[in-house]
């Protein structure tokens, strides 16, 4: 694969300010549940993914372990995760949304759902249209990302995979 797309019809730098700027807008449409981004983003990973381990949860969220656990304790303290023993491995311990956790994705969505409905039924039908007939595109290029596993940030350096392996011992 090259670092160039080809196609005359598809302005990808255009296309990425684009899904920037949709997202900023989107994030923000809940007026429900106040919490902070990064709160919410462990909560709909958790919500998408299941259960997960610590180590899980700090790479995909990109933070460091000691941020990610702190956070992990408030979230627990506020009943929206608990830990629970990982039957493949009595050592660790996953995290998992509580009922309230997952009564939070949920309600957000649902406010999502009916704010983006108001905004879509400003577009023209043509306008509207385009965007359902690009769906199923989007959702294989989604497919192909997790598919593809790609990083979210950057190798860690030897020191840094040092520090996770210890991290993951300690788990």
């Amino acid at each position: 694969m090259g670092d160039h797309f080809s196609d005359a019809d598809l302005n990808v730098s255009d296309l990425t300010t684009i899904i920037e700027e949709f997202t900023t807008i989107f994030i923000r449409l809940p007026s429900v549940e106040r919490l902070s981004f990064t709160t919410l983003s462990v909560l709909h990973t958790l919500s998408r993914k299941g259960s997960m381990r610590l180590t899980e949860l700090t790479a995909t969220e990109q933070m460091t372990q000691p941020a990610i656990t702190q956070m992990v304790r408030r979230l627990e303290h506020d009943g929206l995760v608990k830990r629970r023993a990982d039957p493949r491995d009595a050592r660790a311990v996953l995290l998992q949304l509580t009922t309230r956790g997952a009564q939070i994705i949920e309600v957000r969505h649902a406010a999502r759902v009916k704010q983006l409905t108001s905004l879509l039924d400003q577009l023209p039908q043509e306008e509207r249209g385009a965007i359902a007939a690009a769906l199923p595109a989007l959702a294989h290029t989604i497919e192909l990302g997790r598919k593809a596993e790609l990083p979210l940030h950057p190798l860690p350096s030897a020191s840094g995979e040092q520090h996770t392996e210890r991290a993951k011992e300690k788990e």
